[in-house]
């Protein structure tokens, strides 16, 4: 018997009142699995089996068991489980996942905050999670094993505790009110999530701190700027010869210069467009700008915006030279191609054309075509001259020549069509227009001549009317008031109305020489083209089912009479009926085609085949 078996049971069953018995000798424990003869068996005298009375009576009778209580359920598992417990299937299975958390930092001028890196175990076989910071070197911060092998809950106090669902890439979780932000995970964690049908998302990266700058500055070396030419003097000091690295690109690219056309938009207040020519040398890489003079420009001659020197991207500007230890990107001849801009020292400057010497040199070397860019033409600046009225002396030509010239010349004519067209005079009769109705009745006879476009008109009288005839103005060139222009040959057609000064005419008839003048020049006098006239007559057919109904309407309307021949009043009361908007001069040409009797009456017959009716 034991020594504790011994004590009386009123003392309770706590550390301290419990003690070890000095007379025990052994001291193993049971073990439940042994190895005989090569077989391993399990010991069951410890292990209480519970059986069925009814099973163990129908055994010792030998009566089947089916026949007393029922068939036997089949196990669910043998000693190899068809269903995997995790802690089997998912032995030394754990998934990694990179982490980190922002921790704030106070007291420090240099710092914030500072991210902390650390690895999230999750643990497949159990579904527990240990977390764990990788140590940096003179970080100041106690590192390693940060949250145990653990189940974690998603909330305190609760036993609902995080799965391998939960943990996602590009997402936040809490772990004891702690907020970790998973970035990144190995191999085998992103082939698990693919297997199990929910793939991750891309991995994102990890965010600095001035920590981590501030360390990696302080670990870099930098070789002080003047090792190099320590080197060299040394070198030709024990004899060594003077190196020369850019002597083979001097010799092979001597005189070669690759010439940029440039534009610079100086947006200052009294800025302009600046015209200048880059040139690159491929000698030593260097580039000069020499600004494109144009006379009269106003500006004071300076030839060259920039001397002779290597451009860079991005200029560091100092206040000695030698104070930086960064290194300039300066320009290449990859960078100057057309369409793109150059950067001079704050000057964006656009490239926009180059020579034929450097669109070969690009093609061949390089591989590139280079393709001007077309500019805008610029407006040059107009500067507004008022010009003086007219002084009423000779035409305005002539005022004008006292303008333009300190010594005034005598105005150009137009002597080729002066000799050409001086025999083509065009006679028409007009009334007078005015508010008094006596003024209307007088009638006028209009001389345009065509050598020079002067107008001459003169009055006609019938006997005991109180109107003396005779010439009413004096030849000369007149203007159109509602153009400001002189008139022309074409301002003159039928129905027209004119004004010379204060007097309005209306073209009422023309001669015979006029008429055929104006249908040879059908160019200049398109309302005398019979072909355009019944083209446009044609036109209002569009408004009638078809063409054979528009011809009928027109001929009932025109002839009511059913006369075969139509007075010129009756034919101009009928198209204004129909709503044919014909000029004047057009029912004259219309009216003069079809007149076949020569007695001024229209033919109906022969309108009626001239604008496309059937012949009968």
């Amino acid at each position: 018997m034991s020594l504790n078996a011994q004590f009386p049971k009123q003392v309770p069953f706590l550390p301290g009142h419990v003690f070890s018995d000095p007379y025990k000798e052994s001291h193993h424990k049971t073990q439940q699995f042994s190895n005989i003869n090569g077989t391993v068996q399990e010991k069951t005298n410890f292990i209480h089996e519970e059986f069925d009375p009814n099973l163990l009576d129908s055994m010792k009778m030998g009566t089947p068991p089916n026949l007393t209580y029922g068939s036997r359920q089949p196990p669910e598992n043998d000693y190899i489980p068809r269903i995997q417990p995790p802690w089997l299937k998912y032995d030394r299975a754990v998934l990694r996942f990179y982490s980190y958390f922002q921790e704030s930092v106070v007291e420090n001028p240099n710092e914030n905050y500072r991210i902390r890196q650390v690895i999230i175990y999750y643990y497949l076989s159990d579904g527990t999670i240990h977390v764990t910071e990788p140590r940096v070197q003179n970080s100041g911060i106690p590192q390693g094993l940060f949250i145990k092998r653990q189940k974690i809950p998603k909330k305190l106090g609760k036993q609902d505790f995080y799965t391998w669902d939960d943990l996602q890439l590009c997402s936040n979780i809490n772990f004891y009110d702690r907020v970790y932000r998973i970035c990144d995970c190995d191999t085998y964690t992103r082939e698990f999530y693919e297997y199990m049908g929910k793939p991750l998302s891309l991995p994102e990266q990890l965010p600095r701190d001035n920590f981590k700058a501030q360390k990696e500055t302080k670990d870099l070396k930098i070789n002080p700027p003047d090792t190099k030419e320590y080197k060299e003097y040394f070198e030709v000091k024990l004899g060594g010869g003077h190196p020369n690295g850019g002597l083979n690109k001097y010799l092979s690219n001597d005189r070669k210069v690759l010439s940029f056309d440039i534009i610079w938009d100086d947006a200052s207040i009294e800025g302009q467009l600046n015209y200048y020519t880059l040139n690159y040398y491929l000698a030593d890489d260097t580039c000069e700008v020499k600004e494109v003079r144009k006379q009269n420009s106003g500006k004071d001659p300076y030839p060259l915006m920039l001397r002779r020197q290597k451009i860079p991207k991005q200029p560091i500007l100092t206040h000695y030279p030698g104070m930086t230890l960064k290194k300039e990107e300066f320009y290449s001849p990859q960078d100057l191609i057309c369409g793109n801009q150059v950067r001079i020292y704050g000057r964006d400057c656009f490239i926009y054309g180059c020579d034929d010497f450097t669109k070969e040199y690009y093609l061949t070397v390089l591989g590139i075509q280079q393709k001007p860019a077309t500019l805008k033409q610029e407006r040059g600046k107009k500067f507004y001259q008022p010009v003086p009225p007219y002084n009423g002396y000779g035409y305005e030509e002539d005022s004008l020549g006292s303008v333009y010239s300190l010594q005034p010349k005598p105005p150009k004519k137009d002597v080729r069509k002066n000799f050409t067209q001086d025999q083509f005079i065009l006679r028409f009769e007009s009334r007078l227009i005015s508010e008094v109705r006596e003024e209307n009745s007088r009638r006028f006879i209009i001389s345009f001549y065509c050598g020079d476009d002067t107008v001459q008109v003169y009055q006609t009288s019938e006997r005991n009317s109180g109107i003396w005839g005779g010439k009413f103005q004096e030849r000369s060139r007149q203007k159109n008031p509602l153009t400001n222009d002189y008139y022309t040959e074409k301002d003159f057609q039928l129905g027209a109305i004119v004004q010379f000064n204060v007097y309005k005419f209306q073209l009422m008839r023309a001669d015979e020489f006029t008429v055929n003048y104006m249908k040879q020049k059908s160019d200049v006098f398109k309302e005398a083209d019979i072909k355009q006239i019944i083209a446009k007559l044609r036109l209002f057919a569009d408004n009638y089912p078809n063409f054979d109904s528009f011809l009928l309407d027109l001929m009932k309307k025109l002839d009511k009479q059913l006369k075969g021949q139509i007075e010129f009043e009756e034919l101009a009361a009928g198209l204004q009926e129909l709503g044919f908007n014909l000029t004047l001069q057009e029912q004259y040409y219309l009216m003069r085609e079809f007149d076949v009797s020569g007695e001024w009456k229209l033919n109906m017959q022969a309108f009626w085949e001239g604008i496309g009716g059937k012949r009968s």
